[in-house]
């Protein structure tokens, strides 16, 4: 190796040189430079044809990367789940409290639906990590978000029984709103996740001609 390095080269022919031998090649008038730093000749590319890299769409982006609406599903799936602890009801009689979603998932258990898919889609999302990926599980996210907006739909729907004995008085909770809000939000961006499969990000050097998708 350290034979090979004290070798220079014409970058044009490849005629080799001794280190001091030459600055410039005899034949080409090219100045010469060390063997190891020059790139394979055309001929030794034609017998070993480089690794040809991951089209873009298989590319892994970083875990930061926030683009594509990958960001924006987090950030929703984060308010989601924020959602769920604020108030979805607010009683005046027979007594005075507040209900958050916490408080009704309590009470009635198909209510945990709306917190385990914004808790389920907050993994999924940050382990999509390329293009592919992302546009791959469109359908998954698209249902988390059905079910997180169902929920908040059927507790809309199905009003707590009035009494004839005991009055009941209520008014729903701005936190209900912004839940089924969020979901709607949420399920509009599903179906863009990931973007088109065009203007795709890499970080790869690329000769120009691959077939990128």
């Amino acid at each position: 190796m350290a034979a090979m390095e004290a070798l220079f080269a014409c970058p044009f022919c490849r005629q080799l040189f001794r280190q001091g031998e030459v600055t410039v090649c005899p034949d080409c008038e090219v100045r010469v430079q060390p063997l190891a730093e020059l790139p394979p000749s055309h001929e030794a590319e034609l017998l070993e044809p480089p690794v040809e890299a991951p089209p873009p769409e298989l590319e892994r982006l970083p875990w930061t990367y926030l683009g594509r609406g990958r960001g924006l599903l987090l950030l929703l799936a984060v308010l989601g789940i924020a959602a769920f602890f604020t108030p979805w009801l607010y009683e005046s009689a027979p007594d005075r409290r507040v209900w958050s979603g916490y408080d009704f998932a309590r009470k009635l258990g198909w209510l945990w639906g709306a917190p385990i898919a914004w808790f389920v889609m907050v993994p999924l999302v940050a382990s999509r990590r390329t293009i592919r990926h992302m546009r791959g599980s469109r359908m998954i996210l698209a249902c988390l978000a059905a079910v997180a907006l169902l929920t908040a739909v059927m507790r809309l729907a199905f009003q707590p029984a009035p009494s004839p004995l005991v009055p009941t008085r209520f008014a729903w909770g701005w936190g209900l709103y912004v839940t089924a809000a969020l979901a709607l939000a949420t399920f509009a961006a599903t179906l863009r996740f990931g973007g088109s499969l065009r203007d795709m990000p890499t970080k790869k050097r690329r000769r120009g001609d691959e077939t990128l998708h």
